[in-house]
């Protein structure tokens, strides 16, 4: 009899078991069904052996937030990585409006946007510095291969008559030998910007104050019209300006070198009153692609594909002189750059897995 009951008991919970281990082996189908593909016998190996485990998407599951700023190059980068991630990657990614210090905030505090390709850290140094110390954003790369944004240039016109690159150190002795009437016109920037003050003490810096005529234009308009018509009239003169800008692609310029950077001397040039200006090339500016810190951990290969991803400034120079023109918008510029400079870009992708 107990013989009996115990045969009884044995087989009800066998019985009572069989439901339970059904109930696990549906969740496995359905989590093999959404992250893993079943593997079948005969099919990549036999009965019994262990899953094969798919690779996961390079971006992840949730979109991919890229912050379009409100500037042109910015606005372009933003389009054209969006265009390469969804191509290359199979990403799915939003750009989204940015501003240079809400962008950051929002980084350092939310990871949201995950990519900021264009970010001008030493204008938002605390809250940049604030977001790094956080370990929330990572500098990926320069965003640009040059550092140097600012400077002076000259039409190509005038610098052939150099017998080597102009460099601002010769042209004391080189512009009295052009047999021009009076002194050439130097064009620099509007009264009230920074830029005035350190090139009139470069001017007086280089031994130029009796060479050259100093234009500040009121605005930045007039500043561009000043120079296209001392262009169209074959002028010959000197000019400030900075980059990426769409005029340095559009006309035909060449830089002057500015000699090697001074801290100390920048200094002086910044001040109003500097009692003895001495040479020196602009200061170089930090101008990054900005990750949020879990690009690097959650995705690898797009992490990678930023510390790729730096740029010629002259090809940004180019672009925005292609949004320049009629009917041209940021979106269709990012299209040209995708479908015409595999040549720049297949390099960023790298070798995909």
């Amino acid at each position: 009899m107990n013989l009996l009951r115990q045969a009884m008991v044995a087989l009800a919970l066998v019985v009572l078991a069989q439901p339970a281990q059904a109930q696990i082996t549906v969740l496995d189908t359905a989590q093999d069904a959404v992250s893993e593909p079943a593997q079948e016998e005969g099919v990549g190996g036999s009965a019994g052996s262990a899953p094969l485990v798919a690779p996961s998407a390079p971006c992840g599951i949730r979109p991919m937030s890229i912050a379009r700023m409100s500037w042109p190059s910015a606005a372009i980068l933003a389009e054209i990585h969006a265009r390469i991630l969804k191509a290359e990657f199979g990403c799915d990614t939003r750009v989204v409006q940015g501003d240079l210090a809400a962008t950051a905030s929002s980084m350092g505090s939310t990871g949201q946007p995950q990519v900021a390709p264009e970010m001008w850290i030493n204008r938002i140094a605390d809250l940049w510095n604030g977001a790094m110390e956080g370990q929330q954003v990572r500098n990926a790369a320069p965003t640009y291969a040059e550092a140097q944004f600012e400077g002076w240039y000259m039409p190509s016109s005038l610098a052939n008559s150099f017998t080597a690159a102009p460099a601002a150190a010769d042209l004391a002795v080189a512009l009295p030998q052009l047999g021009t009437d009076g002194p050439l016109r130097f064009i620099s920037c509007p009264p009230d910007w920074a830029c005035s003050i350190i090139n009139r003490n470069l001017v007086a810096a280089h031994g130029l104050s009796e060479i050259v005529e100093i234009v500040e234009p009121a605005n930045r308009l007039e500043m561009d019209r000043l120079i296209a018509e001392a262009l169209n009239r074959r002028e010959l003169f000197i000019f400030y300006y900075w980059q990426p800008n769409a005029i340095l692609a559009q006309l035909d310029f060449v830089a002057i070198d500015m000699g090697p950077y001074d801290e100390a001397a920048t200094q002086c040039l910044a001040d109003r009153i500097c009692a003895d200006p001495q040479p020196s090339s602009f200061p170089s500016d930090s101008v990054v692609i900005a990750l949020a810190e879990r690009v690097f951990t959650d995705m690898p290969a797009i992490a990678a594909y930023f510390q790729r991803s730096t740029l010629p400034l002259g090809e940004m120079d180019t672009l925005l002189a292609r949004l320049n023109q009629p009917e041209a918008t940021v979106e269709s510029v990012a299209d040209d750059f995708v479908a015409q400079r595999v040549d720049i870009w297949q390099a960023w992708v790298g070798t995909l897995p």
